[in-house]
């Protein structure tokens, strides 16, 4: 972290009893950003500790991983919007990077790539899972991504204007879709993916990764849907003249 970190960005951080990790995520949030933490019906008091911590807490009733992260991004009020994982897998630190490349015009949506440190950081079969949404994305959108994990960034109004409408594991892909199909540019970056805290909720398992591979594959189903307020943005800023 630097003290010369861009201003005006909100970090969404979905969460489900993550009460053992949550420090150490706060604690790596960059100075000067807002954490917004959307408790998810957590039972182990993690909502107040993001509170002692100087969170800005979102109670999201509904379950569902993209229920929590879309009530992240409503609540949010920064130009910039950032979402990372609450369990420890990722810094938020890794962030401003990512950040910078949007402020600049490079890219209108930065992802993360996950690069595993040490055994146990992700499981044989979520790295299956990954590999075959990332072939099917491909076919789907032509952007050669390696990576569909949730270290993200992008403007707050443009992803307003993708209309995204899952509320379960299939949010994450359903932002990418559609962003491609808005004639964003997309980019990722490596980043260091930790051994998370406590159990993983959805790729812990063969069944969890599974039916995370069954959202993700309706939302590629979807047919093109293309917002002509955000497409209107996205070559506006990219200097392209309809």
């Amino acid at each position: 972290m630097t003290s010369s970190a861009p201003e005006d960005v909100d970090v969404v951080l979905p969460c489900l009893n993550e009460a053992e990790a949550l420090p150490w995520v706060l604690d790596r949030i960059p100075p000067g950003w807002r954490a917004v933490v959307v408790d998810n019906g957590s039972t182990d008091g993690s909502a107040g500790i993001a509170r002692e911590r100087g969170a800005t807490v979102v109670h999201e009733a509904r379950r569902g991983f993209g229920a929590a992260c879309h009530a992240g991004l409503t609540a949010a009020t920064a130009e910039i919007v950032c979402f990372c994982d609450c369990d420890a897998t990722l810094d938020p630190a890794l962030l401003v990077p990512f950040v910078r490349e949007v402020l600049g015009g490079e890219a209108e949506l930065v992802l993360g790539r996950r690069r595993p440190q040490g055994r146990g950081a992700w499981p044989v079969h979520a790295r299956a899972g990954n590999l075959a949404l990332s072939l099917m994305l491909r076919r789907r959108t032509g952007l050669r991504l390696h990576d569909l994990g949730p270290l993200r960034a992008a403007r707050r109004e443009a992803l307003l204007g993708l209309d995204l409408t899952d509320r379960r594991s299939g949010y994450p892909l359903q932002m990418v879709v559609r962003a491609a199909d808005a004639g964003w540019h997309v980019t990722e970056h490596d980043v260091p993916y930790l051994p998370r805290s406590g159990a993983s909720k959805v790729t812990g398992t063969w069944r969890g990764t599974w039916q995370a591979v069954r959202d993700m594959s309706r939302v590629l189903a979807e047919a093109p849907v293309v917002p002509e307020a955000t497409t209107a943005q996205s070559q506006a800023r990219r200097g392209i003249r309809r």
